[in-house]
């Protein structure tokens, strides 16, 4: 052996390996919870976008009552007032006072979209897991459903609705479910057609588990990321809905507010007083935006592929 071999051998010693440190566990341990936040948390988008939406709940719950006046209260000697001390958003051709009311608005309008999304969750969320887990004609059944709801525009649905029944906020709720949770149950229903045949669902049929336990125990709690994140998604097409319906005059009506009615109208004074439609347009503009990238950054952090 060539002494420069010998020499670099001898700078080299053997690891004293200890029995202790053969099952020792280097990385810190993380339920999927901490996992997926800290992964969140590397997102300056979704960080951002997150503490925009809270900053925008805060205010909307608190916001109506720290100004100087109330949301309904009407002054006509205070008619198409500009921005100012008194007003800090202005007032409408009414008086009142557009910082209350946009706050107001916003409130009404993230509580329609929030109560419309929770109903899409339970029902597309139910009605997936049921096909998915029955199969067989049940299956086909529920699915020829789905594709006749599917195959009728949803916003014809909720403008005839809308025009059946009286305008409120419960209405515009139910019609935004009808045909709202569709899109739910499809992805839940393709999830858990993969999660059905794996070892664990098969280890509870055999154990004689009923199905509405295999649903509930085993089949949603791994499903809980496409619901999270479809939902994220569903907040801002409902309040994009609800202020659409309110805009063409199927929605909300004034003297109640809502982001719908206060940019309907802002838009009529358009061209005198544009600050009308100027503060409730960038408020719609800030929910959508926030809660889509949001919603990106959730699908980023809780799907397992995204690990490094």
């Amino acid at each position: 052996m060539p002494k420069e071999t010998q020499n670099l051998d001898a700078l080299f010693k053997p690891a004293a390996a200890r029995p202790d440190d053969k099952e020792k566990i280097t990385r810190e341990s993380l339920t999927a919870f901490q996992d997926s936040w800290r992964r969140l948390r590397k997102n300056k988008a979704a960080i951002i976008s997150l503490v925009i939406l809270v900053i925008m709940v805060v205010l909307a719950i608190i916001g109506p009552w720290i100004g100087h006046h109330n949301y309904y209260d009407t002054d006509y000697s205070a008619v198409y007032q500009k921005p100012s001390a008194d007003h800090w958003f202005g007032t409408d051709k009414f008086g009142r006072d557009q910082w209350a009311r946009i706050w107001q608005g916003t409130s009404v309008s993230l509580m329609i979209a929030v109560l419309a999304a929770a109903l899409d969750l339970v029902v597309g969320v139910i009605y997936g897991a049921v096909s998915a887990l029955l199969g067989g004609r049940v299956d086909n059944v529920m699915q020829r459903i789905i594709e006749i709801l599917t195959g009728i525009p949803s916003l014809i649905i909720i403008i005839l609705l809308m025009m059946i029944m009286k305008p409120g906020i419960i209405t515009i709720m139910v019609a935004m479910s009808i045909t709202g949770w569709v899109n739910m149950a499809r992805l839940v229903r393709a999830h858990i057609m993969k999660l059905k045949s794996q070892e664990f669902v098969l280890a509870a049929r055999t154990l004689g588990t009923s199905n509405g336990r295999i649903i509930w125990k085993h089949l949603i709690p791994n499903t809980i990321g496409i619901i999270v994140i479809n939902t994220m998604f569903t907040i801002p097409s409902a309040i994009f809905t609800e202020a659409f319906l309110s805009f063409i005059g199927l929605g909300l009506q004034s003297p109640m507010a809502s982001l719908g009615v206060l940019i309907n109208d802002g838009f009529a004074s358009l061209n005198s007083q544009a600050y009308l439609l100027l503060y409730p347009s960038i408020i719609i503009v800030l929910l959508m935006v926030a809660f889509n990238i949001l919603g990106d950054g959730l699908r980023d952090a809780l799907d397992p592929r995204m690990r490094k």
